[in-house]
């Protein structure tokens, strides 16, 4: 979708078939979703269409003993409402019994369903934009084990959620506890090729010089697509683990062993969904060194660094780790700013433009496959 494109979409925000935007932002995604808004005002003021803002002023306070309700202070009546949140915000707080707490991915799923049903029924539609999925980590039962995703799916699908628009779900199959809903998976990968390009103008994305590396069998697709549109090499590490015991509820990993083609004197890619604590990408990181890859980038949507940056710190400094690429899908730790090794990959634009597809009810098939934005992409730094 173009920029002209949107333009001409916001033309027609008065149409008869199109309802009006509605843009509640939750407290947790409040940094993301100024970005998105900054985009879709600026569009629909190029189309004609001025706005100063499409955000519907709401809250959740709560009462000192902890209880909480959602609270949206202007109509919604007819609107097409799309919810950002972000369950992954562990820097909001709030009181209780005088003690501070940081919310946790169930407080910000329970605002959300607050929130919804502030809107009491009176929206015309309703969209959650929820770029982590909420319990998406837990994707499947091995044992007597509780399926919180599907059950927060079937839950919201229960309240009149029209659609749900998520980033790089940790297993997307998670959707068929819902199949009569409607639900994107997005995978940014033309923003995060672009920042790549931007950031090291001297990476050679050719065969010769670039590889890209599956840390596991479960990320296996979303690198097989990135070594697809580069026409680089693809390798893969397999996790063997120790399932005679469970650590922190795992069964701990005790190597990581490589399949592939050499990655000698290239520069190499690796991409998953989230870096939790980073133990497992460092692992790799490492074994590659030892394979004498040349620089090593790493990304995951989710940068979350569970244990702290220190271990990375180390690794950057003893030329092991070059730089890593993580989204503003979900909360950052401020640090990471002063990090020379972090890169950090805008995807507000990319948020608008779905909610400005949804909005007039386009097809945001092109959307979802940028394909032939990232042939122009690389065509273009080519030259």
């Amino acid at each position: 979708m173009s920029t002209k494109n949107v333009q001409e979409f916001f033309t027609q925000q008065h149409s008869t078939d199109t309802n009006e935007l509605g843009l509640i932002v939750l407290k947790g995604a409040s940094e993301l979703g100024d970005k998105v808004d900054g985009h879709l005002t600026r569009w629909a003021a190029e189309g004609g269409n001025p706005r100063d803002t499409f955000v519907i002023p709401s809250e959740c306070p709560r009462f000192s003993s902890g209880d909480g309700k959602g609270l949206i202070r202007s109509t919604v009546r007819g609107k097409d409402l799309f919810f950002l949140v972000d369950v992954g915000n562990y820097s909001v707080k709030y009181k209780m019994y005088g003690l501070e707490n940081c919310m946790s991915p169930d407080d910000h799923f329970q605002d959300l369903k607050r929130l919804i049903q502030a809107a009491n029924g009176k929206a015309e539609r309703i969209t959650v934009i929820m770029p982590s999925l909420y319990g998406s980590r837990q994707h499947r039962r091995n044992y007597r084990e509780s399926l919180d995703c599907a059950a927060a799916l079937q839950e919201l699908h229960a309240m009149g959620v029209a659609n749900i628009i998520t980033f790089d779900a940790h297993d997307p199959r998670v959707q068929n506890a819902v199949p009569l809903m409607s639900i994107d998976n997005v995978m940014p990968t033309y923003q995060v090729l672009k920042c790549m390009i931007r950031e090291l103008p001297d990476l050679q994305l050719d065969r010769e010089n670039f590889m890209v590396v599956s840390p596991d069998e479960g990320a296996l697709n979303r690198n097989m697509y990135y070594a697809s549109v580069l026409g680089v090499d693809l390798g893969m590490f397999y996790k063997r683990r120790d399932y005679s015991r469970v650590v922190n509820g795992r069964n701990p990993i005790v190597a990581h062993e490589y399949l592939g083609n050499s990655v000698e004197g290239k520069d190499v890619f690796i991409a998953d969904d989230i870096i939790s604590s980073g133990e497992s990408m460092l692992d790799i990181a490492y074994a590659l060194k030892k394979q004498n890859a040349r620089r090593i980038y790493t990304y995951a949507t989710y940068t979350i660094f569970t244990n702290g940056l220190e271990a990375f710190d180390k690794a950057y400094a003893e030329g092991v780790i070059d730089g890593v690429f993580g989204t503003n899908l979900t909360y950052l730790r401020p640090e990471l700013a002063d990090r020379p090794w972090f890169h950090k990959v805008d995807v507000s634009k990319y948020i608008a433009y779905f909610v400005a597809a949804l909005n007039h009810n386009i097809s945001v098939s092109e959307i979802i496959d940028p394909h032939e934005k990232i042939k122009a992409l690389l065509e273009k730094n080519k030259k």
